[in-house]
């Protein structure tokens, strides 16, 4: 889209104005956009997004020789670049650059391990598969009655029947 100021140059700057309920609108090119004051929006307050970010990946890091430094074989951006920029080129610039980049991402977000958006709770997993009550009544029942225990059997008889019945109510 061309610039609707000068309609000369490629627009890189949408304003979007809302006065009184009606909305304006214009795409700026670079040169118009300065010319018209809206070249940093940011100048003001004594901010600046570009030194942010480069700050936060170390701009002011001693910086190697450009022509023995490395660089993305996807982008060609340098380390360099995105220390300047405070943006990476591309994806493979995580992976390229991913040791260079990790303290300034820990310092970013306080951690490297993304842990979610919830504590993880330890489950405790348990080896042995759970037993039905009555079933392990039965086996009791059953080993009294082997060892001739009578009235332990007795006992656990009207134990089952109550569970039992308990569950068919």
């Amino acid at each position: 889209m061309l610039c609707q100021n000068c309609g000369k140059n490629e627009a890189t700057t949408h304003i979007k104005r809302v006065v009184n309920g009606e909305t304006a609108e214009k795409h700026l090119c670079v040169s118009c956009a300065e010319h018209l004051g809206y070249s940093d929006m940011f100048s003001g307050f004594g901010f600046s997004l570009d030194g942010f970010f480069g700050g936060l990946l170390g701009e002011n890091m001693p910086l190697l020789g450009a022509e023995r430094e490395e660089k993305c074989p996807k982008c060609g951006y340098t380390f360099s670049d995105i220390a300047k920029s405070g943006k990476l080129g591309c994806a493979d610039c995580y992976r390229k650059f991913y040791d260079k980049l990790l303290p300034s991402l820990q310092r970013i977000h306080g951690k490297i391990k993304h842990t979610g958006k919830h504590a993880m709770i330890p489950v405790q997993v348990s080896a042995e598969p759970k037993i039905n009550p009555v079933a392990k009544l039965k086996e009791d029942l059953q080993k009294a009655i082997e060892e001739q225990n009578f009235e332990q059997a007795a006992v656990l008889r009207d134990r089952i029947k109550e569970m039992e019945a308990g569950k068919n109510e």
